[in-house]
Parts: structure tokens; sequence; C-alpha cells
């Protein structure tokens, strides 16, 4: 029998206790797992960043670590970490995703927010043009950018994609380096960030760049805060050259109550919500993770450290 240790905030033990015992039997793997095992008996850690769990040193026995987050960056420079990290990629986090950057990408397209806030008797006989005239960019090409990349693309709308490596999508307009980043924004109407968090992709949206879109752009941020220089966005949101941003992400969260976004007339603030990880999904992608380490197969979703993600 193999040792899982839950090693996520404690309150996620109640979702996730009767899943992931369910997972990890459906993919024929004996195991015993809990919160609470020998460091040096431990196989495959279940982890979360916020988890009290800091140092690996004493996990000698251990074969990965398997991180119920997308986002890494907040454990993949520890330098007690020696085994494998995986990253969590899921069809109920792809799909959360999508449900939520296309929901917003439709508001901000349709203009919604004129309609649903309007005075009484204001009549503006106004249709928005058709999705297949509308330009969206898409930051960010990963499991996540390019599933919302493509369901826009599948409404219709004129979808560009941009990565720091080249990338091949059917029906998706991919661009790639500093060249490609700066034609992917060059009058892009609605962009949505979907990149991870890295020192290469720290402030994205700058001045500069933000002065690339569209006057009256939208902003869809669902990705990580530090994606997005917040004064220059700001500043751009008070000139108009952006019309609105829907924020999901920040770089303190919760975000503090005095922030300008939160009182900002163009922004609208969403608690990190986009892409919530649910146990009864990403169970199967832990599950599936330690069949195979027990196999000796491949794990999947592998964290390269020197890219951060």
């Amino acid at each position: 029998m193999i040792n899982v240790l839950f090693a996520a905030q404690p309150d996620g033990w109640d979702s996730y206790e009767t899943p992931l015992k369910q997972a990890i039997a459906n993919a024929g793997v004996t195991a015993f797992l809990a919160r609470d095992i020998p460091p040096e008996d431990v196989d495959y850690i279940v982890y979360a960043p916020s988890s009290p769990l800091q140092d690996f040193t004493p996990y000698t026995r251990a074969k990965a670590v398997l991180n119920l987050w997308a986002g890494v960056e907040k454990i993949v420079g520890n330098p007690t970490l020696n085994i494998p990290l995986t990253r969590m990629v899921d069809s109920g986090l792809s799909q959360g995703m999508c449900e939520w950057v296309t929901g917003h990408t439709l508001r901000h397209h349709l203009g919604m927010d004129a309609h649903i806030n309007c005075a009484p008797g204001h009549w503006v006989n106004v249709a928005p043009p058709l999705a297949w005239d509308r330009k969206v960019t898409v930051l960010g090409l990963g499991e996540l950018g390019t599933a919302c990349a493509q369901m826009l693309s599948q409404i219709g709308f004129d979808v560009t994609g941009w990565s720091r490596s080249a990338k091949d999508i059917d029906g998706i307009r991919c661009l790639s380096g500093d060249a490609g980043l700066t034609q992917a924004l060059t009058g892009a109407e609605i962009v949505v960030l979907l990149l991870p968090d890295t020192p290469a992709t720290e402030n994205t949206l700058n001045a500069d760049t933000l002065a690339l879109l569209a006057q009256g752009a939208c902003i869809i941020n669902p990705g990580r805060g530090p994606l997005i220089d917040d004064d220059a966005l700001l500043a751009a949101l008070d000139s108009g050259q952006i019309g609105h941003a829907t924020l999901d992400v920040f770089r303190i969260e919760p975000l503090p109550e005095a922030h300008p976004y939160w009182h900002h007339p163009r922004v609208t603030v969403t608690p990190h919500v986009a892409a919530e990880t649910r146990a009864k999904y990403s169970a199967l992608t832990v599950a599936e993770n330690i069949r195979r380490g027990e196999a000796g197969e491949p794990l999947l979703h592998l964290v390269d450290r020197t890219a951060g993600y």
C-alpha cells in the first residue's frame, strides 16, 4: 500500500477526502490517504501552495508533489522541493474558466451594462457588431488559454492568441515572441489575460502595451494579478483608452477595500472565482498521476522549473 499525504489547507479535507479516495481506488491503486503521515513514509503529496507544509526535506520517500492549483508560482522556486511537481489541469477547471471568460467577453461585446443600468426611458437603438467583427486577443495559450480561445472562436469572434513559444491551434491566429505580442495587441478590442505569473510576464499590460489597443478596449484578467501594471491601467481607464476592466485576480488578495479598483466606475472586481478547482474533477487528475507514478509512466502536467510553469 502507498501513502498519500493531503497537505492542502485543512478546510479542504472535507471536500477532497471522499472524491480522492474514490478516484484513487477507481484508478486501481491501493492507497492510504490522510492528513497526518510521518514524512519518511509518504509516497505522494497532494498539495496546495497555501499549505503550512513548506519544507520538503523530511519527505525522503516521496515520488511527486501533486498540486491542486493551476498556478505554481508560489512553490516552483522552493529550494527544498527536489522531486517532480505537477500542476492541476482538469476538465472542471477548463470548463469553469471558459464559462467565466465567455460570459464576460459577451457582456462587453454586447454592451450589456448599458442596458442593465440604463435609466427609464433611455431608448438608444444601437445594435452591437457581430462577433465576426470583434477582435479578441487571448494572451497565454496553455491549457486554459487554448480552451478559452477555441470557445470564443466557435462563437464567431475574430480571435488572436499569443504565447511566448510558437503554437498552432486550429481556428486561432497564433503569434509569439515580442514582435508577435505587439501585433496581437495592436487594435485589439477585448484582451483576455491567461498567462502564468513569471518574471517574464510581469506587467505584460503596461502604459506602452495598453496604448496599442483599440480606443475603449476592454481588459479581462482571470490569469494573475502581476500581469498588469495597476497604475498604468488606472491611467488608461481615466483617459478612456481602456473602456472597462473586469479583474478576477490581484497582487494582494483579498483586494483591500481602499484599492482604487473597488471604486473606479469602469472596473468590475470579481473575487478570484473565474476557475475554481473542484474536488469532483481534480481528484481524477491526482488519481491518474498516482497510477502513472506507480506504473512507471510519465506524469501528466509536469512543471518546467526553468520556465516557472
